[in-house]
């Protein structure tokens, strides 16, 4: 997953207010008081090591915020632009959960070559009362404040971060004072993480990590906020989680976090990431306390995990895109790109869990893997096996459902990749879990509702545009709801009418985010009764309101880069097993086509001039004989309904030009 994805997963994701009007800090023009902080090394830093007329940017950060990184990313860029022309740049971890290692680490892995100074005891951090990571501070030659803030405007709450800056506020700051001007602008609102800071916990505090902290952080957290896994840090143990408690609360309380964007007015989904009131409590109540350990004989017993995967255990079957790693660049749009890989799988496999892991998750906007008997990566037939993208969580299907493989198939690597500023490379995996085939009571199929024809107008906000209607052609069991739009995306909803003709909302996304995408998944398989039809609405903002917006002057349609938009339903359904013409015509129908002897019924009829109930070579045109030949598959020259369907494929190829 690219690094702009993650700006939607920062657990301590905030906006303050104004620093100057939340605290006491030095006021612009005072000069800082000297002070003596060390690196990761042990060599000792002070302003006055400086010489005078030397402009010095200060950057708050720490090692785990994801906005705090980027910062120090651009920061690296700026010490390399202004060096040798009077700027030094030096960066200040004040949080009490980043270790001298860790510090050391993230200097190496992020190639930054300018200082990074550890405020064991806060003190520069109390001294420039700052509250969040990062914050920039830029002093002029006599150590004056003159310019505080955010680096640049690109970052936001709630996933609607911009892509690129529109206003560089630092280097105008610094540019502004080497030109001998006054700042021009002061002062910036700041995004980003509550600083860890150290607090002395209450002795004999109700609420610690340890009786019950420990165990909501469990539920709700761990999941993702484990080594390994798409967090930005780990709430694993009590060191981990005591200098995020404040960041914590804020972002719970917000209900930024977990991440959950379904109206609880709708539906009930077993994935359900909403923190009770209770828990709340117990957070809030732990962080005003110091963030006490309280007893560890009290913890509960950790949770396991399969190491490497999602997947209930490890995987039966691994298989990987390629055999050589795919190079993506360090700029420009990379091209959609497909693998077809031959599955190795010699007899049919029933899947109850399958997941994507992309080796180089930063450049990997996501993946889609499908199964395809006959190789072509752009076949209509060709169904969805299993799927990446930012948010994804894996879960195995219900007892006895699964998804199947045909022996002999091939996987097809749909590849959307997103160059990061810094060249790399991937070879993505999938992992399957099989199912007893002797347990497989029903076909797990994934279907679409869908929408290729609408266009959204500029500088509009709530644009609605339907999908089609699929009709459940018999009784059939839906298990999930997976809404999809790119980054003009707003709401999301799924109607399902009965019947009867009365309507019901499945599910109501009233604040979806494309950063992470959700599979909501049923408590238990649904009956949808044959007849009923499901459509989907998705609503967008194509207004210069929503940050993420990549041009609100665009007339938007479909596309597959995330500057083009998509409306897609996706649902998971189950049917039951068999072979016989009944189910082959619910697969079809599920999967967005309809009933295959229709599809011939239509085609014949339509084809067919002479009305024998034949298909002659002479009545296709010219353009359509290489496919009249590959449905004719004994030779004689005529293409019977038992041809037709066994070519269905080729058959649809009649219809274009």
């Amino acid at each position: 997953m690219r690094w702009f994805a993650l700006m939607a997963l920062m657990v301590g994701v905030g906006v303050s207010s104004l620093v100057a009007a939340e605290n006491s800090g030095p006021k612009l023009g005072q000069a800082l008081p000297q002070f003596s902080l060390k690196d990761v090394r042990g060599k000792s830093y002070s302003l006055s090591d400086y010489p005078p007329n030397e402009l010095i940017v200060l950057l708050v950060l720490g090692t785990e915020c994801p906005v705090a990184k980027q910062s120090a990313l651009k920061m690296q860029k700026i010490a390399e632009e202004y060096t040798g022309r009077g700027v030094s740049v030096l960066a200040i971890d004040p949080n009490r959960q980043d270790s001298l290692a860790e510090i050391a680490a993230f200097a190496k892995s992020n190639g930054l070559t300018y200082p990074i100074l550890k405020d064991v005891n806060q003190e520069v951090a109390d001294i420039l009362q700052t509250v969040r990571s990062p914050e920039v501070f830029l002093l002029d030659g006599e150590h004056k404040l003159r310019y505080r803030g955010r680096v640049d405007d690109q970052f936001a709450v709630g996933g609607k971060s911009r892509k690129a800056a529109t206003r560089e506020d630092l280097k105008i700051a610094i540019q502004e004072l080497l030109e001998g001007k006054p700042v021009s602008v002061t002062e910036t609102p700041v995004i980003g993480c509550l600083i860890g800071r150290s607090r002395t916990p209450q002795p004999n505090a109700n609420v610690t990590y340890s009786n019950q902290i420990a165990r909501v952080l469990q539920k709700n957290c761990v999941e993702c906020h484990r080594p390994g896994e798409i967090a930005p840090f780990s709430l694993t143990t009590y060191q981990d989680a005591a200098g995020w408690a404040e960041m914590i609360v804020e972002v719970t309380k917000s209900r930024q976090m977990p991440p959950w964007h379904a109206s609880p007015e709708f539906g009930h989904f077993a994935n359900e990431r909403r923190l009770t009131a209770e828990e709340l409590d117990l957070l809030e109540q732990w962080a005003a306390a110091g963030a006490p350990e309280g007893n560890p004989a009290e913890l509960p017993e950790p949770q396991t995990y399969t190491e490497g995967w999602q997947l209930p255990r490890q995987p039966d079957h691994v298989v990987w895109m390629s055999e050589k790693p795919f190079q993506v660049p360090a700029e420009g749009t990379v091209r959609y790109q497909y693998f077809s890989v031959d599955a190795g799988l010699t007899e049919e496999k029933w899947i109850t869990a399958a997941e994507v892991i992309p080796e180089n998750r930063a450049v990997v906007h996501h993946v889609i893997v499908f199964i395809t008997t006959d190789g072509r990566v752009r076949d209509e037939d060709r169904q969805m096996l299993t799927a990446f993208v930012p948010g994804l969580r894996i879960a195995p299907y219900a007892k006895g459902m699964a998804k199947r493989i045909p022996a002999g198939a091939k996987l097809i690597f749909q590849m959307h990749y997103t160059p990061n500023g810094i060249a790399g490379e991937d070879r993505t995996k999938i992992g399957l879990v099989f199912a007893d085939p002797a347990e497989v009571t029903h076909e797990v199929r994934t279907a679409s509702t869908i929408n290729r024809r609408f266009k959204i107008q500029p500088q509009l906000d709530n644009q609605q545009f339907d999908t089609s209607v699929v009709t459940a052609p018999v009784d059939l069991q839906l298990l999930s709801l997976s809404p999809h739009m790119h980054l003009r995306g707003k709401a999301f909803r799924y109607e399902l009418t009965h019947p009867d003709g009365t309507k019901e909302t499945l599910l109501d996304v009233p604040q979806y985010d494309f950063n992470w995408q959700t599979a909501y998944r049923l408590p238990e398989p649904r009956l949808i009764p044959q007849g009923s039809k499901l459509q989907s609405f998705a609503t967008f903002d194509n207004s210069s309101n929503n940050l993420a917006n990549p041009d609100p002057s665009k007339t938007v349609s479909w596309g597959d880069q995330s500057w083009n938009e998509m409306v897609l339903g996706y649902f998971d359904v189950a049917v039951p097993r068999g072979t016989d013409d009944t189910a082959e015509s619910v697969v079809a129908a599920i999967a967005g086509v309809r009933d295959p002897k229709q599809i011939v019924k239509r085609v014949l009829s339509a084809l067919d001039k002479n009305k024998d109930g034949k298909l002659e070579r002479d009545e296709v045109g010219d353009a359509q004989k290489p496919v009249f030949d590959k449905l004719d598959t004994n030779g004689d020259g005529v293409v019977t309904d038992e041809e037709f369907l066994v070519g269905l494929p080729e058959l649809r190829k009649l219809f274009r030009p």
